[in-house]
């Protein structure tokens, strides 16, 4: 089922790209704008080719309501973690310090053996 929705919302959205490409500036936005003239104006077309685009539009998000609820279905109650095949890292283990302790972050004493350290003389 989750197929046969995506290939139609595929199809929309190829379809809607299309009518849009089709349709008429009528602001001249690209500089591509066109008189009108002859037996069929440009605005029949335009309302027409709109009236299309709503029913692609419309048809592409309740395709995409569907797709998400699908999903939504499918998952429920799982982790994308539980899918892995990954065991969970148990929660009763005490964690390692990867950090050194706190006696080894100090400076060297003054009657420590310890490398030397640069003076400002």
């Amino acid at each position: 089922m989750e197929n046969v929705v995506l290939i139609i919302h595929l199809l929309l959205a190829l379809g809607l790209i299309a009518v849009v490409l089709m349709q008429r500036s009528e602001g001249g936005g690209l500089g591509m704008g066109g008189g009108g003239g002859g037996v069929m104006t440009g605005r029949a077309a335009a309302t027409a080719l709109s009236k299309v685009t709503w029913v692609l539009a419309i048809a592409f998000i309740v395709t995409s309501i569907t797709l998400t609820v699908i999903a939504a279905q499918k998952a429920s109650g799982t982790s994308v973690i539980d899918r892995l095949g990954v065991p969970a890292p148990a929660a009763s283990e005490p964690a390692t310090p990867s950090v050194p302790a706190g006696s080894d972050l100090l400076p060297p004493s003054a009657g420590d053996n310890a490398p030397l350290v640069p003076k400002a003389d």
